[in-house]
């Protein structure tokens, strides 16, 4: 995700943590809006507003950090955000890594349940013409710009990954596809 930026003097801007309190600079929190210009609900659907409208401040559902100028940057979706054994992994931040490899054309980073661990990484690449992505090069490169609880332990091909209208990546898609493979 990345790319700072400021709210704008139409809008307030927050970091908050999970109490609803602003996080400290450099800190992860959801990032909420409040403004004029900020939308009043979802149309015919009062729940889903309830849920995303509170004290007239929405609540994203982007993960994010603010710097001491106010500057925001976007970390991840919070629906994307992985905890594997206690420890937050933003799948933003590995697929940054993996497309960095010479042989993935796209990746899409996953969080998969596990018995012990609750879920660990895991990563649907879909490789480039003509290449072939040996699964334990592939992990040994994350481990040389990863910390080792944020490496994919299971990687899955496909050969292109399930997208919208849009061209966004399915990602709902691809955890009910993978739910229950990892033990």
């Amino acid at each position: 995700m990345g790319a700072a930026e400021r709210a704008n003097h139409f809008t307030d801007a927050r970091v908050i943590d999970e109490n609803g309190e602003d996080v400290k600079p450099g800190e992860v929190g959801e990032f909420i809006i409040k403004g004029e210009t900020i939308m009043k609900g979802y149309y015919k659907k009062p729940e889903e507003t309830a849920k995303a409208l509170k004290n007239g401040w929405l609540y994203t559902g982007d993960l994010a950090t603010i710097d001491e100028d106010g500057f925001l940057t976007l970390v991840d979706r919070k629906k994307d955000m992985i905890i594997s054994g206690g420890e937050n992994v933003y799948s933003t931040e590995v697929e940054q890594v993996l497309y960095k490899h010479s042989d993935v054309l796209e990746a899409a980073v996953i969080g998969i349940p596990h018995e012990v661990w609750g879920e660990i990484v895991a990563v649907v690449v879909v490789p480039k013409q003509g290449k072939q992505i040996n699964h334990e090069e592939l992990q040994q490169f994350c481990r040389q710009l990863l910390a080792g609880y944020k490496i994919p332990r299971v990687i899955y091909e496909l050969d292109q990954l399930p997208r919208n209208a849009s061209g966004k990546v399915l990602k709902y898609q691809l955890r009910q596809s993978y739910q229950g493979t990892a033990r």
